[in-house]
């Protein structure tokens, strides 16, 4: 696709890449119409004005029975490969493409993929202020951020570009990044995938193009991420929060240690790291590790890793309050980020535990609750409250439990009533918020309002 002036592209699916993809056609000249299975009705009118009036045609609600006047389709990530649209572009023979690989094509900097079951966002974004912290011109998108298309004309040979990748971006692409990490991987996604292996190959897309000249990080603590090594020609570094690797990034009676070829190099003590939980020490080793191979030195790394205090509502250090540390974990909407959180505090925990239903089994969870010597209070909100709280059973007359708080304001006031100095609050629901709130940002500012007027 060396040029796209007066090619005409169809683009499936107008969710936020859809219109990114957009845009960049029309930059180039092309042709573009858009098909969306939804009605015009449930996308925001704003998102639409702008193209049509710029000469994008768009149909809704159905897709067409033939697509043979395109020059090629870009499919948007949430339409699967194995759907019956999909299946008939390949039918039809329409060469089929998405964002993500057509910022392949383009791109003329070195591109860093991150990819994982958990910890994408907090690793890429750890990268991304590793590499700005050194000084590089570096940008950040993919499933976090901005599409990368938006910024592709800014990019120069010299510039980083740092992209979060899910499975439904990897999928089909079909070249890899100069360094690529893959975190750890867990069966996840099973309503979009067909199995589990499926998934776990879309990850390993982002390793079967590379080159000897590339770079791969993996993690050594779960086997499908390890075991990844076969399916890249690249130089492997191994990444562990339990053990040492002979070439990679690992913690070592406490310290962050980064083992490039031979020699080991210190980079920070654990208690320095500012994001909480051991959990995020898998996110810290692989970010270092990556961050060095691009030419990142270890005083840069070490400073990030002691300033990053994480991502928006992912376990945010919202304030201090007499002591009292306030968590922002509202993007926790399943029973195993709850856990992860939990269990990245030591000192006495208050959880904010409940919401909505996304069919959970809280069963874990409860022998997590049951077995922790820390955790003081519970304030259970919420229409799955109950649920958590029949999972956690005679613990919970040993745990002070709170409930009936209907709005924000009175959950953080019951919180602050129980408090002393040295413990955490911790929003953590480990469910969806629909039944008290929009969505987790809602439930997550309202939080932080709630916290910041706190004195």
């Amino acid at each position: 696709m060396d040029s796209l002036k007066d090619k005409k592209a169809a683009i499936l699916g107008f969710g936020v890449e859809g219109q990114s993809a957009a845009r960049f056609l029309l930059e180039k000249g092309a042709q573009v119409s858009v098909f969306d299975a939804r009605e015009e009705a449930d996308l925001e009118q704003e998102t639409i004005v702008r193209p049509r009036k710029r000469g994008v045609s768009f149909q809704f609600n159905s897709y067409p029975e033939t697509f043979s006047s395109f020059d090629f389709i870009i499919r948007s990530p949430g339409i699967r490969l194995s759907s019956s649209v999909i299946e008939k572009v390949r039918r039809q023979k329409i060469p089929l493409t998405s964002l993500i690989k057509l910022f392949f094509d383009f791109c003329p900097a070195r591109i860093i993929g991150v990819t994982g079951t958990k910890g994408k966002g907090t690793t890429s974004s750890l990268i991304y202020e590793m590499l700005k912290k050194q000084g590089l011109d570096v940008y950040l998108g993919g499933n976090i951020g901005i599409p990368p298309l938006d910024f592709l004309d800014k990019l120069t040979e010299s510039s980083w570009v740092v992209l979060e990748l899910s499975s439904f971006q990897l999928q089909d692409l079909n070249k890899s990044p100069n360094i690529a990490v893959v975190l750890m991987i867990t069966s996840e996604h099973l309503d979009y995938h067909k199995d589990a292996q499926e998934y776990v190959d879309a990850k390993r897309n982002i390793l079967r193009f590379q080159t000897r000249t590339d770079f791969a990080v993996l993690n050594h603590d779960y086997p499908a991420s390890s075991e990844s090594d076969i399916h890249t020609d690249a130089k492997v570094y191994f990444v562990s929060h339990e053990r040492d690797a002979e070439r990679g990034c690992y913690i070592k009676d406490g310290f962050v240690i980064i083992k490039p070829d031979g020699e080991e190099l210190k980079v920070i003590p654990t208690t320095d790291i500012l994001l909480p939980g051991k959990h995020n020490w898998e996110n810290a080793t692989a970010a270092s590790m990556a961050a060095f191979l691009a030419g990142v030195e270890v005083p840069n790394i070490a400073a990030v890793l002691k300033e990053f205090k994480g991502l928006e509502h992912r376990l945010e250090l919202v304030k201090v309050v007499n002591g009292v540390r306030y968590y922002d974990d509202s993007f926790s909407t399943t029973p195993e980020t709850a856990i992860a959180a939990i269990e990245a505090f030591e000192a006495p925990e208050i959880l904010i535990l409940g919401g909505s239903s996304k069919n959970s089994d809280f069963g874990e969870l409860g022998r997590v609750i049951r077995d922790s010597k820390n955790i003081k209070a519970i304030i259970g909100i919420g229409e799955e409250w109950q649920q958590i709280k029949s999972n956690i059973k005679n613990q919970i007359s040993k745990i002070k439990t709170i409930e009936d708080c209907f709005n924000m304001q009175e959950i953080v006031q019951k919180a602050g009533e129980i408090t002393e100095p040295g413990d955490v609050v911790l929003l953590s629901p480990a469910c969806a918020s629909f039944d008290m709130f929009k969505n987790y940002k809602e439930r997550g500012e309202q939080f932080k309002k709630e916290v910041e007027g706190l004195i």
